[in-house]
């Protein structure tokens, strides 16, 4: 069977035409025929590998929404996430990127079909596995594991670009019609400057993509995240004690059982500066800094709390999403009363997070607790009531990041 690429690419055209925002993505995704994938993969090169079988079987309309998951996968750094999470989890061979490529559909599925684009019978999505719509794929990864439920998805193969395991298929880096990484940057951003102008009808996870794509990959968060991540690893944070595994010193002491060390996910603790020294941007800034302290803990999003501190501290709230939570504030600065606040949480934070300008006092006495300080840059310092005011620095006991 010959491939039918008339009809590949009137399905194309007709993914750009009901989905307008992802057309630059669409149209730099080079098909390559393939009689190896059981319907439609994806290489992080952004070629698309096609069955001309599936094309030949598949409604157009189908096809098209074929297309705008594909390339969902690439847009969404699937592949790179997948390689980053198989790292910090330790998950290998083929049945854990089966799991990343399940969790990964769930992830772009509740918002791929409709308005236009038809959903196929077999279509993977949360509801599918008993879960909820809106989250990412790494919150997916925990909540199931392949079984019974599952055993209908083995044909399931998305290719490389869904969860970056190299397939044997694959062109490779050096092949013909690949994006280099700049090339692939690019239509990211294209993508996601043409959600953040006009997002029009797009669907809440594309615009909630879009902005933590805007905002390209710099060199504090790195520091922030390898700060939180040192800070969460030391020595005595994360430890706790079991006696499910006894102690090996136990056989040294007949009839005594000893419990033996283990590690559990670190808990943090990010308070936010929302006096008014601090602009709405640094807010949304912080916002996203959040997003990454999460990441650095290894998408743990239910191990991190934010609480917005002026004065006196707020509310404290349990990480789900960052863009939901509220950052009130305005008044004077004091963020003794957040870390108060913070270390009266139940569990205890491992680490205490504070992200602000710095114009406030800090506790005396160091936490009993690692701690990461994130600072927005300043010019200069000043109090409106003192013009001699120069505030204290951050104190030797915590690690000082400068965001921006």
């Amino acid at each position: 069977m010959t491939m039918d690429f008339e009809k590949l690419y009137a399905a194309r055209l007709h993914a750009a035409r009901v989905r307008p925002y992802l057309a630059t993505a669409l149209f730099a995704l080079h098909p390559v025929e393939s009689r190896r994938v059981p319907t439609m993969a994806v290489d992080r090169h952004w070629r698309c590998y096609v069955s001309p079988r599936f094309v030949d079987r598949t409604p157009l309309e189908e096809l098209a929404g074929v297309w705008v998951h594909e390339v969902s996968h690439l847009l969404r750094d699937h592949h790179g996430r997948g390689d980053r999470v198989a790292a910090e989890r330790g998950l290998t061979g083929p049945g854990e990127r089966l799991r990343m490529n399940i969790a990964a559909d769930c992830e772009i599925n509740d918002d791929v079909y409709g308005d236009g684009l038809a959903r196929p019978a077999d279509v993977v999505d949360p509801k599918l596995l008993g879960l909820n719509d809106g989250e990412l794929m790494e919150d997916y990864l925990r909540q199931f594991r392949l079984g019974p439920h599952t055993r209908n998805l083995v044909w399931l193969d998305c290719g490389s670009g869904a969860d970056g395991w190299t397939r044997e298929w694959d062109l490779g880096p050096d092949g013909a019609h690949g994006l280099d990484e700049q090339q692939r940057d690019a239509v990211r951003f294209r993508v996601a400057q043409g959600l953040t102008g006009a997002p029009g009808s797009a669907p809440k996870g594309w615009r909630r993509w879009a902005e933590d794509a805007f905002h390209p990959p710099q060199a504090w968060r790195d520091l922030l995240g390898a700060a939180v991540r040192s800070a969460a690893t030391a020595p005595g944070a994360g430890d706790d004690y079991t006696y499910g595994r006894p102690s090996r010193r136990s056989a040294g002491l007949p009839g005594v059982v000893l419990p033996s060390l283990r590690r559990r996910p670190p808990r943090v603790a990010v308070v936010i500066d929302t006096s008014g020294s601090v602009s709405d941007v640094e807010l949304g800034s912080a916002l996203l800094e959040v997003t990454a302290i999460a990441r650095a803990v290894g998408g743990r999003r239910d191990l991190v709390t934010v609480l917005a501190c002026d004065a006196s501290a707020g509310v404290a709230y349990r990480l789900s999403r960052a863009g939901g939570i509220p950052l009130t504030g305005g008044g004077g600065t004091d963020l003794r009363a957040g870390f108060a606040k913070a270390l009266r949480l139940s569990p205890r934070p491992d680490v205490v997070v504070a992200l602000t300008d710095g114009q406030t006092p800090w506790p005396r006495e160091k936490p009993p607790c690692r701690t990461v300080v994130g600072l927005f840059p300043r010019a200069s310092t000043w109090d409106e009531d003192d013009a001699e005011y120069v505030p204290e620095t951050p104190p030797d006991w915590a690690r000082v990041v400068t965001i921006g």
